[in-house]
């Protein structure tokens, strides 16, 4: 099934300024959706739906912030740049170290935005299909015996067959035997090919 097209979430208590988002968002091929608070974003928002959010800082009830720290609590990534006309170094820092890609102040200029919603949307995209190319390779290794796991560890760590078969007390062609098995079952082409799939199964 074809993933969903990338969406520009606007945040904003203020109509006028989720209009004309609306607008500048039309005007470059963008999708978008407006809403007037954080409690009615969150009520709409499906949980991981790609895009990124264009967010107030002040708005009635759950601030910008808030609603920052609430995505990252329910372990939502979607990257955030923060529009306000109340711009402080100390609000901005906080929420540039919590994750947001930007922190920009009203008038902003709209081929800026344009520039920093476009390399969010990159961002967004490169870190689904890395949680994705991290889901399969888990999956793969999830296919493993323990003891495959343990001779796995030590292939990768750079021990030889030999080795291997010493530290776990086996023979040399079990380890072997092993090895096919766990190229077999992670759908590795080569040893390169199976060290990248531990790495991004980030196999601890």
């Amino acid at each position: 099934m074809a993933e969903a097209r990338p969406t520009v979430f606007i945040v904003d208590d203020d109509p006028a300024v989720r209009e004309s988002m609306g607008m500048l968002m039309a005007s470059a091929g963008l999708e978008s959706r407006g809403y007037p608070s954080a409690r009615h974003f969150l009520a709409a928002y499906e949980p991981g739906e790609p895009g990124c959010l264009i967010l107030d800082v002040r708005m009635p009830g759950m601030s910008g912030t808030e609603l920052q720290h609430e995505l990252e609590r329910r372990g939502e990534t979607l990257p955030i740049i923060f529009l306000t006309a109340y711009a402080d170094v100390p609000t901005a820092v906080g929420a540039v170290r919590a994750g947001a890609v930007d922190f920009l102040q009203k008038p902003v200029d709209g081929a800026r935005l344009l520039r920093r919603i476009r390399d969010a949307l990159r961002m967004d995209s490169r870190s689904r299909a890395l949680r994705t190319e991290s889901e399969s390779a888990r999956e793969r290794l999830a296919r493993l015996t323990p003891r495959e796991t343990e001779v796995l560890r030590l292939v990768v760590a750079g021990h030889t067959n030999k080795a291997i078969a010493r530290i776990l007390g086996i023979s040399r062609r079990t380890v072997e035997t092993h090895r096919a098995r766990i190229m077999r079952k992670s759908d590795a082409g080569s040893l390169p090919d199976l060290i990248r799939i531990v790495g991004a199964a980030d196999l601890r």
